[in-house]
């Protein structure tokens, strides 16, 4: 299979097809305040008496959602398979990005170094536009989505690190608002229900499930973009963080 991403072409009719125009929409987008942000009441969990003074925040991560033009002027987005060695996640299909680092300024510095990192992009390559409503991970993870705009595809020129990555392919961003070769399951994870999203994606003889975290980040994604709820229902939950625990404070 082929690292290459679909090179660009014409610019078809669709929401986002003026990419200067799109790019200044985003700026403007406000997210709704994050739940588990400080300062949020939700977010402040209570102290352990063995803890005293100290209280549990999640450690906070982030991923880049880039965005390019394919072939038929259509809007995609850069997906990896992680490496079926890793001791996590291995071999499901996710978004550059990872846990912030000190030397980190913002999210987006994160998302950014975590692609180069990762898939070899050039920060230079990219141009940032907006962060999103924050995620929840089922590993204590506060996720921020962090758009980034593609504008030369050409100039992308993959290195993958083989230690995290197996491959890197795209899809289009509007298929995660269609019902299409789309499955979905209920769930329950700390008490609270929610929906969980399957896509599944065959470029040449790959195939590929898209689900989970990365489903919920890119529906929310092409939501934002295209201006319109999916055509499936979506049932999203904002998730009480936990009690302060040894547990907590000794997590990865």
């Amino acid at each position: 299979m082929s690292s290459d991403p679909t090179p660009p072409a014409s610019m078809e009719e669709d929401p986002g097809s003026d990419i200067e125009a799109l790019i200044q929409r985003l700026r403007l987008h406000q997210p709704r305040p994050s739940p588990y942000a400080a300062g949020n009441p939700s977010a402040v969990v209570a102290p352990s008496p063995a803890a005293a003074g100290e209280q549990f925040r999640p450690r906070r991560a982030a991923v880049l959602v880039c965005l390019f033009r394919g072939g038929a002027g259509e809007l995609r987005v850069l997906l990896t398979k992680r490496s079926s060695s890793l001791s996590t996640h291995s071999g499901e299909v996710a978004l550059p990005g990872g846990k912030a680092e000190e030397g980190d300024a913002d999210d987006a510095a994160t998302a950014l170094r975590e692609a180069k990192e990762e898939i070899g992009l050039d920060s230079a390559l990219v141009n940032v536009v907006a962060s999103l409503e924050h995620f929840f991970s089922k590993h204590l993870l506060v996720v921020v989505p962090v758009v980034g705009i593609l504008s030369d595809i050409q100039a992308f020129k993959p290195v993958l690190n083989v230690d995290e990555v197996d491959c890197i392919f795209d899809v289009p961003l509007e298929m995660f608002l269609k019902d299409e070769k789309r499955t979905s399951e209920e769930r329950e994870w700390m008490g609270q229900k929610f929906t969980i999203h399957y896509f599944n994606y065959e470029k040449g003889s790959e195939k590929y499930v898209i689900w989970g975290l990365t489903a919920g980040i890119l529906i929310h994604t092409a939501s934002v973009v295209f201006q319109r709820p999916p055509d499936f229902p979506e049932q999203r939950v904002q998730f009480n963080l936990p009690k302060y625990s040894r547990e907590c404070s000794t997590m990865p």
